[in-house]
């Protein structure tokens, strides 16, 4: 263990080294260890102020981990993708809104170049794209990127109905973004596959993920009736829903939001009673602008139109104390957030001054000595791995051979033996093994038992009897396969037809299966049995 570490030690303090003098010619061919531990910080002290409130610190440390790497996305790409995510989705939220949709569209671009990029990150960018080109009032660019953000993990997870939770969510953040525009044909279609997606969820799901959705979904339809005027059917879809379901603020609010579009005044102003009693309590949740706006000025609201003077009047004072509140909250919070920048500022400049005097002092010894040793270990790495995998490989081949070589004789000996000695399942046997040999049906990759059995017109139960008792209990697949992979070999042995090709030609197009079929019945790769 030791050894290993200290060639590793040896190989990232010569990377360092290498991208302090520029040795490398460009930044693809840079060691990225420095830069993704670099990143990696930044973005973890990011997420720790972002828990914290401290959005300036946050937008600060998410901004220096997407700049870190955005000469190199690929050196971390979740990180890189994340951290600037984060960076626009802060942006958007004190409305630099040109600003961020640019860094979004820089994310997507690079996606589009690298396909290294995690699949499962495009939706998200995609959803916030569309949250900026909505703000921006650009409504049809909006909806375009809303379809690609849904087609895109549709793309992630294999297909659609894949019992998927962050497919209903998707589709329920669609529903509302085409409510707000006012579509609400297309809102309506999100809908119904927000429905569909979450009945397949239902089948397999966490039940309490499951109740709480059945909430979500039944009011997401109760918004809709309400917003295409059909109150009645919009009233008798929410009060179905059993009281149960409402069990976390979100479906609490989602409840007020109707009730006050529906005029139910008084309803409304208990739901969010009863949110101020069970949640903003026990949350301890500090009163800042956006609480205000989105709890205590809709709960005022919802009284004063229920004719609950007093409780509208004691809201009102309640918000003029928060008002405040926030305000020398914020005050004393952006100067805390100020003076940490520049500290860190300061902090930084120090550390670059230091690194600059000490840097020509080490540089030489330490390129000749750590490039020296990296030599020699990769010199005798090299070589014991070759050196291993050429005589694990040779006696894989050896042992091939002979099993090959064993059934061959097998088979001759079943070829030589009089008809009359031989059973039915034998006789059978020996014509599936002519009829492979000479016809070669194995090359359709459609071929199968019952396919095998009619071009021998016989039935499909004799060809499973007949292989299972005369081979050694294999199954017609494994036999089929087996024939298929000899075949691959005697192809890699003798030809320089690309492995791919060679899968074709022997009834297996796919790679992958090829890659996993030979792998199990030979112990290498297709590639290192045509090396030895």
């Amino acid at each position: 263990m030791r050894k290993e570490g200290f060639r590793y030690v040896i190989i990232l303090c010569l990377g360092i080294l290498l991208t302090m003098v520029g040795c490398t010619g460009n930044g693809k061919e840079k060691q990225p260890s420095d830069v993704v531990a670099a990143a990696r910080e930044y973005h973890q002290r990011g997420v720790e102020y972002d828990g914290q409130w401290q959005m300036r610190l946050a937008e600060l440390y998410y901004k220096k981990a997407f700049e870190t790497l955005i000469d190199n996305p690929s050196q971390d790409w979740e990180c890189y993708a994340d951290a600037g995510y984060r960076y626009a989705y802060l942006m958007l939220q004190r409305g630099e809104v040109k600003g961020g949709l640019a860094i979004v569209s820089d994310i997507l671009k690079q996606m589009e170049d690298n396909k290294d990029f995690p699949g499962s990150m495009k939706s998200g960018l995609l959803l916030l794209m569309a949250s900026f080109q909505q703000e921006l009032n650009q409504i049809d660019d909006a909806k375009k990127t809303y379809a690609k953000a849904y087609d895109a993990l549709v793309e992630c997870n294999g297909g659609e109905n894949k019992d998927d939770l962050n497919m209903v969510i998707l589709c329920s953040n669609l529903f509302h973004a085409f409510c707000d525009m006012g579509d609400y044909d297309a809102a309506s279609k999100w809908l119904g596959r927000m429905a569909e997606e979450f009945h397949v969820y239902e089948q397999h799901g966490d039940s309490l993920l499951i109740e709480e959705y059945r909430a979500h979904v039944a009011l997401d339809s109760a918004k809709l009736f309400q917003f295409t005027g059909r109150t009645a059917e919009a009233a008798a879809v929410f009060d179905a829903i059993p009281r149960s379901r409402f069990f976390n603020p979100s479906t609490y609010h989602k409840a007020a939001d109707y009730l006050m579009t529906a005029g139910r005044y008084g309803e409304c102003a208990d739901f969010f009673e009863k949110i101020d009693g069970t949640f903003m309590n026990k949350d301890s949740l500090r009163h800042n602008f956006d609480i205000i706006s989105s709890h205590l000025s809709p709960r005022y609201l919802a009284n004063r139109k229920a004719g609950r003077t007093a409780e509208a009047l004691k809201i009102a004072d309640e918000m003029s104390a928060a008002t405040d509140s926030a305000l020398e909250w914020q005050k004393k919070n952006d100067m805390a957030e100020l003076t940490v920048i520049y500290q860190t500022h300061e902090k930084e400049l120090a550390l670059n001054a230091a690194k600059a005097e000490t840097l020509i002092h080490r540089i030489l010894l330490a390129a000749t000595i750590l490039i020296i040793l990296l030599i020699a270990y990769l010199l005798r790495r090299s070589y014991k791995y070759n050196w291993i995998l050429t005589q694990k490989n040779k006696k894989l081949y050896e042992e091939i051979e002979r099993h090959r070589l064993e059934q061959q004789e097998e088979m001759q000996q079943l070829q030589a033996a009089p008809e009359a000695e031989l059973n039915s399942e034998q006789q059978l046997y020996r014509r599936i093994c002519q009829f492979m040999d000479e016809e070669k049906p194995y090359t359709n990759e459609e071929l199968n038992r019952d396919v095998l059995a009619q071009l021998l017109g016989t039935n499909a139960k004799y060809i499973v009897q007949a292989i299972r008792e005369c081979s050694h209990g294999e199954t017609v697949t494994d036999f089929i396969n087996r024939y298929r992979l000899e075949q691959v070999a005697y192809l890699l042995k003798n030809t320089d037809d690309p492995i791919a090709v060679i899968g074709e030609m022997c009834g297996i197009p796919s790679r992958s299966t090829l890659a996993r079929l030979f792998r199990n019945t030979y112990g290498m790769t297709p590639s290192e049995y045509r090396t030895i």
